[in-house]
């Protein structure tokens, strides 16, 4: 359902709602993918010892840094659907913040913290 509210076209509380508990599994999903993420790099320090240390110095490094920026990517989206919750809360989510104009509900469920419609991304990448 859509609401007309202070000429501004939202989505209503039961979608707004439905999105909330989207947003909330994302958060979860990812939160779980994170500690993971930490979970590896913490075992990862601590198994070396100086024989494999020096055999496998830059498979290592490589590891580490796989680790790590999969870790701050996990954190950045985390970040995101939070601010997305925030909008929920405001009912301003699920409006583009080029246009002004409703997110489709398909783009909002692939992409759950989008704050740019298809068309206002298109444009943007010209």
């Amino acid at each position: 359902m859509v609401e007309k509210a202070a000429e501004t076209l939202r989505y209503g509380d039961e979608d707004l709602n439905e999105f909330r508990i989207l947003v909330e599994e994302k958060i979860a999903e990812a939160e779980d993918r994170l500690n993971y993420y930490l979970k590896q790099l913490n075992e990862h320090g601590q198994t070396e010892d100086a024989k494999v240390r020096g055999l496998d110095d830059g498979f290592n490094t490589i590891e580490t840094e796989r680790l790590s920026t999969m870790a701050s990517r996990q954190k950045k989206l985390i970040d995101h659907l939070r601010n997305a919750l925030i909008r929920i809360e405001n009912k301003s989510y699920g409006i583009c913040r080029a246009t002004g104009n409703l997110i489709s509900k398909q783009r909002l469920k692939a992409v759950p913290h989008a704050t740019l419609s298809i068309k206002a991304k298109e444009a943007a990448r010209r």
